[in-house]
Formats: structure tokens, sequence, C-alpha cells
């Protein structure tokens, strides 16, 4: 693990990730689109509004879900 980096549980999996990140920016990290994931963050579900404004910080438990359309 390097000195800026944190541990943290992603979808049931540890991962090493950069410190310092927003949820925002964990996403956009992993390819993903923020607008289309549900972020559950230490068993609290987080408001896409504050997804900018959370920091994952060590230790954090996330569980991303991904919306997928369909008709």
């Amino acid at each position: 693990m390097s000195a800026d980096s944190i541990r943290v549980r992603l979808n049931g999996e540890d991962r090493e990730v950069p410190g310092g990140l927003s949820v925002r920016a964990l996403l956009e990290s992993l390819d993903l689109t923020p607008d289309l994931i549900v972020v559950e963050r230490n068993r609290d579900i987080l408001k896409r509004d504050d997804y900018a404004d959370v920091t994952v910080v060590e230790g954090d438990v996330l569980e991303l879900v991904h919306f997928v359309g369909g008709g």
C-alpha cells in the first residue's frame, strides 16, 4: 500500500484507493457514471447531490449499485 492510499471495502472486496477522493471522484476513477450509481457508505444511502462533498476515508464500507435501463 502506498503512503497516499487507503483501504476500503468495495462491494465486498478489500481495495486500495487513492486517499482524499470524494465519492464522486472515486466513481469517476472507476469509470462509472455517478448519476447512474446508488452508493451505500457504511450502511447509509448517500444522496447523489452529496457525492462531491463526501470524502472516502480509511475503513469505509461502500456498496455500489448500478442502474440499467430497460423496457
